[in-house]
C-alpha cells in the first residue's frame, strides 16, 4: 500500500473497531431505538451534502428495490440486533462475533446454483471459522443465549447484505446510497424512538457515544473506505474485515475492563484465520467480503 493507503487502512480498522465499545457505553443509559435512529440520522445528515452533488440521489431511482432490500438486511435490522445484543454480552465479543460475516457470506453463497467451487483450502477455512464461532458462542450460550443469536444473525444480515450489493448494486453511486440507506434506517427507528425517548438526557458520556457512533464512526468511517477502495482497490480493502476486530477486543479489554479470556484469543485466531483462508482466491487474491461495520 502507499503511505496514504496505510493511513486510511489503520483509520479505518480503528472507526469500525471503535463502534463495540461506543454502543456498550451508550446502551447502558439509553433505549436501543434512539441509539440506532441518533447514529443513522446524523450519519445521513452528514453524508447528505456529498450525496447531492451532481446525479447522485436521482441515479438511485432505478434501483430502488434492491436498495431497499439492501437498507433492511444491512442496516434497519442488524443496527437494532447488535445494540440489543450489547445489553448483556462484552463490546469484544460482540466485535468477534459480527467478524464471522465472511464465514457466512461463503456459507450462503453455497445455496446459490452458481457459487464458486468451494476447494479444500476454502473449505478448511469455512470450518475453522465456525469452530471459532463455537468457541466463542457456546459457552455463553446457557446465560446470554438470545443476545449471542442476535449478534450472529446480525452478522448473517451483513453477509445477505454483501451478496445484495455484489448482485444488483454494484453500480449504484455509493455515498448516494448509503446516505438513503442511513436515512431509511433512521426513518424506521423515528416511531420507536419517540416512544422511548429518555426521560433525562444522557451523562456527557453516552451523548459522545452517541454522537461519536454517527458521525465519526458511521460518515467520515463510510467516506474513509470509499476513499480505501479509490486508493488500494477493493481486493485488499476489504482486509479491513480481519483488523477491525482486534481493535474491538482490544478496546473492550483496555477501555471498559471486559475480561481477555484464553476462549476469546482462541476464537479470534480461529475466525480471522477461517475468514481468510474461506475468502480466499489463491494468488489473485481475496474474494469481495462485507467489512464489519457494526
Amino acid at each position: 500500500m502507499s503511505r496514504r493507503g496505510l493511513a486510511l487502512f489503520i483509520m479505518l480498522s480503528v472507526l469500525w473497531g471503535m463502534p463495540y465499545l461506543l454502543i456498550k457505553v451508550a446502551v447502558a443509559e439509553v433505549p436501543v431505538p434512539f441509539i440506532v435512529f441518533a447514529r443513522t440520522a446524523l450519519g445521513a445528515a452528514v453524508l447528505l451534502p456529498f450525496a447531492l452533488r451532481g446525479s447522485g440521489l436521482a441515479a438511485l431511482r432505478a434501483h430502488w428495490r434492491p436498495i431497499l432490500a439492501f437498507a433492511v438486511v444491512e442496516m434497519i435490522v442488524p443496527q437494532g440486533l447488535i445494540v440489543h445484543g450489547e445489553l448483556h454480552i462484552s463490546s469484544s465479543m460482540a466485535g468477534l462475533l459480527v467478524a464471522a460475516t465472511p464465514i457466512i457470506t461463503v456459507a450462503l453463497n453455497r445455496l446459490r446454483r452458481d457459487h464458486d467451487r468451494l476447494g479444500a483450502g476454502r473449505l478448511a477455512g469455512l470450518l475453522c471459522g465456525l469452530a471459532g464461532v463455537a468457541v466463542l458462542a457456546l459457552p455463553a450460550l446457557g446465560g446470554d443465549r438470545l443476545s449471542v443469536l442476535e449478534v450472529l444473525l446480525a452478522a448473517a444480515c451483513y453477509a445477505g447484505g454483501s451478496m445484495i450489493a455484489a448482485r444488483w448494486l454494484g453500480d449504484a453511486p455509493a455515498i448516494p446510497m448509503t446516505t438513503a440507506c442511513l436515512a431509511l434506517t433512521a426513518l424506521a427507528y423515528l416511531v420507536p424512538a419517540l416512544g422511548s425517548w429518555p426521560a433525562a438526557w444522557p451523562s456527557t458520556q453516552a451523548s459522545v457515544a452517541i454522537v461519536a457512533l454517527g458521525i465519526v464512526c458511521t460518515a467520515v468511517a463510510f467516506a474513509a473506505f470509499f476513499l480505501l477502495i479509490r486508493e488500494v482497490g477493493s481486493e485488499r480493502a476489504v482486509v479491513i474485515t480481519y483488523a477491525s476486530p482486534a481493535v474491538a477486543v482490544a478496546a473492550g479489554v483496555a477501555l471498559l475492563g471486559e475480561p481477555l479470556e484464553g476462549r476469546i484469543l482462541i476464537a479470534f485466531a480461529l475466525i480471522l484465520c477461517g475468514s481468510w483462508l474461506a475468502t480466499s482466491r489463491g494468488p489473485r487474491g481475496m474474494a469481495t467480503a462485507s467489512p464489519a461495520k457494526g
